[in-house]
């Protein structure tokens, strides 16, 4: 039992705390603000050399499955039409063996270029190898934690937002939304450096907070479908209320987290809400803007990154330097997803990408 003394000095210290907290969560929210807004500035590359003529490419992608690696697909694609290249897209269908199998399969093509598509370029060593012997460029996306080149893959330039703002935006926007004291279950797949990088950066950024992370989930990302039901129902048994929001490293989580959560007569609105750390997947919007079991997607400009890896192997197999390039991150909310064309569902930035990009190929 509390004395009047111990009673006091603990109520003392909690309103001496109140305006720290409230401090944190302003903090918090104009950190996220400025990722809110609408995109219509380009400030991407303004030079770069003339379109390779004839080139033909081939696209690795990890699964096309998933949402997030379909949309750059599709902007390669759309971006490849533009500057006058064929493209192959070969699906990895999620797994280690299968993208081996059609690593195998590219290099047999002799294509002018690679893309890696969603996979960490260092799982498939020898055929990375491989490529670089025959004197094939190659370009990524989300291949590994590093922006642009890694010379250790042997990989001209990685694209991607950057994770670690990512990360940090997901995992501020729980702490605000929780009033400074969330609870939270991170969900990752170790498989993935990337995904590594941006969990653990999820983690450090709700601990220093303050808030509480409950558990950290490692699941194949391949394997979510089957996996991601039980483990909801796992969760919400063992955590209970204390659950607030769910964290992940990608939507794909939360493709099949929903009937579970429905099934234990939680609404779509409700808590735990689900926030991802990337990538605004089409599935994502549409969870989001009917309020069904996900409340935040940071969001990757998909379509434009697509472009982005057109141009940095335009750069790469004539011989010239990466652009130094990084695409602009969308924190997407009920509030403001409206801001990606109505009822698009996608972050396609209004900044003119696509006329940049023909301008300066000269198209």
């Amino acid at each position: 039992m509390l004395n009047r003394r111990t009673f006091t000095v603990s109520l003392l210290a909690l309103i001496a705390a109140a305006p720290a907290l409230a401090d944190s969560i302003d903090d918090a929210k104009a950190y996220l603000a400025k990722y809110a807004t609408q995109v219509t500035t380009w400030d991407g590359p303004t030079d770069s050399p003339k379109a390779a003529e004839g080139k033909k490419i081939v696209v690795l992608a990890a699964d096309m499955k998933n949402g997030g690696i379909l949309g750059v697909v599709n902007g390669i694609t759309e971006a490849a039409g533009k500057i006058g290249w064929e493209v192959t897209a070969l699906d990895g269908a999620g797994s280690v063996q299968n993208r081996a199998a059609i690593f195998g399969q590219a290099l047999a093509l002799k294509p002018d270029g690679i893309v890696i598509t969603g996979f960490d370029a260092l799982e498939q060593q020898a055929s990375l190898e491989q490529a670089k012997a025959a004197g094939i460029p190659m370009v990524s996306w989300h291949a590994g934690p590093v922006i642009g080149p890694d010379e250790a893959s042997g990989v001209f330039a990685n694209v991607s937002t950057d994770p670690m703002e990512v990360s940090a935006a997901a995992a501020k926007w729980a702490f605000a939304d929780a009033g400074g004291k969330p609870g939270v279950v991170i969900f990752t797949d170790s498989t993935y450096a990337i995904a590594i990088a941006k969990a653990d950066k999820i983690k450090a950024t709700i601990e220093e907070l303050g808030g509480t992370v409950l558990e950290y989930v490692d699941t194949p990302i391949a394997d979510t479908s089957n996996r991601m039901p039980t483990l909801t129902t796992a969760l919400l048994q063992k955590y209970g209320s204390s659950w607030t929001h769910a964290l992940a490293i990608n939507d794909i989580y939360f493709d099949f987290m929903g009937p579970a959560l429905a099934a234990a007569g939680i609404p779509g609105d409700g808590a735990p809400k689900a926030v991802a750390a990337g990538d605004g997947s089409e599935s994502a919007y549409q969870r989001i803007r009917s309020g069904q079991y996900q409340a935040v997607t940071v969001a990757e400009p998909l379509n434009l990154q697509g472009w982005q890896l057109v141009d940095e192997l335009n750069r790469a197999v004539q011989g010239q330097a990466w652009s130094g390039y990084t695409s602009p991150l969308h924190v997407v909310t009920v509030e403001n997803v409206a801001f990606d064309g109505g009822d698009k569902n996608s972050f396609d930035p209004g900044n003119g990408y696509r006329d940049a990009y023909a301008k300066i190929w000269g198209k």
